[in-house]
């Protein structure tokens, strides 16, 4: 009743004055880099809960160009604003498009999904890929992290988001990196089955 009368106060509706939050933090992948605002995956997501009825406000903290240590520099600050029931990270294929060691991306991961957990959140993980003019041993290194993590964590995994976009060129960029418009429902409908166990 308490928090009823507080919502009516605040000019808000019931439902989003209760609405647990999810966050996602994430890079360019998750940002909409290239596209029009509001057309990326997360927005695509949020739409599943409209009308609100699940009662989950989807909060995107995703920058382009970030690196599992940027995610993992901002995880606090991000964490005391939103206090998230569930934490969607999608973060590494920056560290691997720069070469930097697949061992410290798991470092920071680790950190990540233990200080979400350590502020009450779920965690699901999201895996990425990069090209293969990487090299073999340095790809397999890199991809390993997610399986591992999710082995060692226990932390439900989406393997690789892009799975139904990256080889079809008309669901991507002209720069072959990034997925256009037409890209964003295949990756909505590929996170949400692994969502859906982690809802309250």
């Amino acid at each position: 009743m308490y928090s009823l009368v507080l919502a009516l106060i605040l000019g808000l509706t019931p439902m989003a004055a209760m609405a647990a939050s999810i966050v996602v933090i994430g890079d360019s992948i998750s940002a909409g880099y290239g596209i029009d605002a509001g057309q990326g995956w997360v927005n695509l997501l949020q739409k599943k809960f409209n009308p609100p009825q699940g009662g989950y406000v989807i909060s995107n903290e995703s920058i382009s160009g970030d690196t599992s240590a940027g995610g993992l520099a901002r995880i606090d600050r991000i964490l005391a604003r939103h206090k998230p029931s569930i934490v969607i990270l999608e973060l590494g294929a920056n560290d691997g498009l720069r070469g930097l060691t697949p061992q410290a991306m798991k470092s920071n991961l680790t950190e990540m999904i233990q200080r979400s957990r350590q502020a009450g959140a779920k965690v699901l993980l999201l895996g990425m890929k990069i090209p293969p003019n990487y090299g073999k041993r340095y790809i397999e290194m890199f991809y390993n992290v997610y399986p591992q993590l999710s082995a060692e964590l226990n932390v439900p995994l989406v393997p690789f988001i892009l799975e139904d976009v990256a080889l079809k060129p008309e669901l991507m960029q002209a720069d072959g990196l990034h997925p256009n418009e037409q890209g964003q429902t295949p990756i909505a409908e590929k996170v949400w089955p692994y969502l859906q166990p982690l809802l309250e």
